[in-house]
């Protein structure tokens, strides 16, 4: 059975950024289909999921990654905003999780990773929906984790620190300043390393490796910090 990675994301991913992806990963040898996802939609979803596995078989992967970050302070989003930002980061993940899930567990195997962040454990400024949005999600992880105890199926919880995604991309120069000088001023950025996404790519794949038996329930990633310079006489 052919693993399938169900990457979660916005229907936002511009169509040719998804075959592009796509078409590296096939000239690299691998299998890849590139379909349009909206996780705030039943619809989508359902059809995601049913052109997923004609292509590629029965769902064995599930990667749940649905991210986007508007640089607000919190008392100042207006509520729909704010609700808006959880129906995708949030809800999204459960509206597709709870679409794959069961057939999964009839199974009686197959993985599923939620991708958090580190702001579940360092909240940063001007993220409030965010923030919120992805400790709902290691709350849904792991109530998953006790429900599929036993089935086969494993929920895992990856929480990656600062990587250089698309998010962000679109912020004013002047907002994305903000952002990262509040960082500084309350001691979240120590140097200004990013993680790669071929590092959360990695990570995932050290987690979905792990041999059955063992399970990886929390795996946090963060960025290494540059080499310091050599001070002579150092200890």
């Amino acid at each position: 059975m052919r693993p399938l990675r169900a990457d979660v994301r916005h229907a936002a991913c511009h169509p040719l950024q998804r075959v592009a992806v796509g078409g590296r990963i096939r000239a690299d040898g691998g299998e890849a289909v590139a379909l349009a996802l909206d996780v705030t939609s039943d619809e989508s979803v359902s059809f995601f999921v049913a052109e997923a596995e004609q292509a590629l078989g029965e769902v064995e992967v599930v990667v749940t990654c649905a991210g986007e970050v508007t640089p607000e302070n919190a008392y100042e989003t207006a509520t729909p905003d704010f609700e808006a930002q959880l129906q995708l980061n949030l809800v999204g993940t459960q509206r597709f999780v709870a679409r794959v899930a069961p057939a999964m567990a009839a199974r009686r195997r197959g993985d599923i990773v939620f991708v958090s962040s580190d702001v579940v454990r360092l909240p940063r400024p001007r993220m409030g929906a965010y923030v919120a949005a992805k400790n709902g999600v290691e709350g849904l992880a792991r109530a998953m984790q006790m429900e599929l105890e036993g089935t086969g199926v494993r929920a895992s919880i990856l929480r990656p620190g600062p990587t250089l995604s698309g998010v962000g991309s679109t912020w004013p120069v002047e907002v994305l300043q903000a952002v990262l000088d509040d960082w500084v001023r309350f001691g979240l950025a120590r140097h200004d390393r990013f993680l790669q996404p071929h590092d959360v790519a990695a990570a995932v794949l050290a987690v979905i490796s792990m041999p059955r038996g063992a399970h990886v329930t929390l795996l946090e990633v963060e960025p290494e910090a540059p080499l310091r310079p050599v001070t002579p006489n150092a200890p």
